[in-house]
């Protein structure tokens, strides 16, 4: 079977299988030895942040509209581009959809791309092309590949040694059918623990992550973690992986330790924040995970995610009642978002801190996949509607997608590639690929694309073999 027709085949079971393996390869692997990059980037950003738009989000709902048509039963779904109206922005050349009005008042302070372009991975599985997006990687791959995070915090240190380098906010990995699969890609892969995300799946619980359980007293819990070390040290049967794997995990352990003891244990509790600023974040769990990001930012962390989470057939996930999701996403998102740049640019931090707005792929009602590369369509949307749950943008589209990018080195006010007006909307000019997304991240926080770690005796670069160029237009 060609590569192509394999990569194609690769199911759900297949992927986490492959991950599986993967994993346990990443388990075996000794230090990973760092090799030096040709040219080291001078570093625009200290922080970045990753607004997760899980599941997909409909890019002509919200960062790229088309032309508006409402609803009316009996519409002919093929005339449907966008089901809400373009809103004027503060920049005189960008619109976005309704329901982005905060966002819009923000813009001169963003760059938006509008032709990110998804990869060619056949059968369009959320899991995949989410673990595509996050490691720079398309799987199925014989090492563990590392998250972006995690290879920001390993190249990178903390910024504060008493704060986890990566969190990750709003994630529930406990998910049901796809949970292995998300699990794939919230890992340092072969870089060890200690270099993993702090997860807190719900930021208005996050004080608890950082504070022994209330019948624990500190000495007692200090004493259940050096008898874990010793446990691990004297009993080689409940050992797993290598010598450096086990250090990693305990090197882990110790840094979670160190920030119960913190005063930057503090920054994880988010009801110290004043009642006034509490509430314009307070939106949703995404909400309070901007305004979590916020504090930990103040803090010293180097790589924060909050994601709206991926849930099949929830949240951006629009297989049908797409314009009533999108509606109702866009409630959670708009406030916490521009609130976000406001406090961070009134704290003067906004300059050194990378704001990444991005989703796995976009959405068309039409085209699944991209056009001449249609894969096999995962709902049916008919030729007419009758309900308003057929209203909205289901497919998964691969050919365009959007990303905003604030802070961190960026351009101001500035639009970035061009779609076309009518279905299909493709890439018009400037299209941007993963791994020129990455190396454009990556050179903003001082790692050049071409960096790598040396694993199983071959280099693992930071974009796919070390070919990822930067956008250096995007840059001011």
């Amino acid at each position: 079977m060609k590569e192509q027709e394999l990569v194609q085949s690769l199911t759900r079971r297949g992927f986490m299988s492959a991950a599986g393996s993967a994993m346990l390869s990443a388990l075996t692997a000794g230090s990973p030895r760092e090799l030096k990059a040709y040219a080291k980037p001078e570093a625009k950003a200290d922080t970045m942040i990753l607004l997760w738009m899980a599941g997909g989000m409909a890019q002509t709902e919200t960062f790229d509209p088309k032309a508006y048509t409402p609803f009316e039963k009996g519409l002919e779904s093929k005339r449907v581009l966008s089901t809400f109206p373009a809103i004027d922005t503060v920049v005189d050349n960008i619109k976005l959809s309704q329901g982005l009005e905060n966002v819009a008042k923000i813009m001169d302070r963003a760059t938006l791309v509008r032709t990110y372009q998804a990869g060619d991975l056949g059968f369009i599985l959320h899991s995949r092309h989410q673990y595509h997006w996050h490691t720079g990687y398309a799987p199925p791959l014989s090492v563990a590949a590392p998250h972006l995070g995690s290879m920001i915090a390993r190249t990178l240190g903390p910024r504060n040694a008493d704060v986890p380098a990566f969190i990750d906010i709003g994630q529930n990995l406990d998910i049901g059918a796809e949970s292995d699969a998300v699990k794939a890609f919230h890992t340092a892969g072969f870089l060890g623990s200690e270099y993993g995300p702090f997860l807190v799946p719900d930021p208005a619980e996050a004080a608890a992550a950082v504070r022994p359980p209330a019948h624990i007293t500190t000495s007692r819990f200090e004493r259940r973690q050096q008898q874990y070390r010793k446990l691990l040290e004297a009993n080689p049967v409940l050992r797993h992986g290598s010598d450096y794997q086990q250090q990693s995990l305990l090197r882990s352990v110790e840094n979670a330790y160190r920030l119960m003891s913190s005063p930057a244990a503090k920054a994880f509790d988010i009801s110290l924040e004043p009642k006034a600023s509490y509430d314009k974040y307070n939106t949703s769990r995404f909400g309070l995970g901007c305004l979590l990001a916020r504090r930990l930012t103040e803090a010293g962390a180097r790589f924060i995610e909050i994601t709206t989470e991926y849930i099949p057939f929830r949240h951006w996930d629009t297989h049908e009642n797409g314009h009533t999701r999108a509606r109702d996403m866009k409630k959670e998102i708009d406030l916490p978002i521009a609130q976000l740049v406001l406090d961070l640019e009134q704290r003067g931090l906004l300059d050194r801190t990378l704001i990444v707005l991005a989703s796995e792929f976009g959405r068309d009602m039409i085209t699944e996949g991209k056009p001449g590369r249609e894969v096999k369509d995962q709902v049916k949307q008919p030729e007419v509607m009758q309900e308003l749950k057929h209203y909205g943008m289901h497919r998964h589209f691969s050919e365009a997608g959007s990303v905003l990018l604030i802070g961190g080195g960026m351009k101001k006010g500035f639009l970035y590639g061009t779609t076309a007006d009518e279905r299909p909307c493709k890439v018009v000019d400037k299209p941007i690929r993963i791994e020129d997304l990455h190396a454009t991240l990556y050179t903003a926080m001082g790692i050049a694309p071409d960096h790598a770690y040396e694993v199983e005796k071959r280099p693992f670069h930071v974009t796919k073999d070390g070919k990822g160029k930067p956008v250096m237009e995007l840059f001011a």
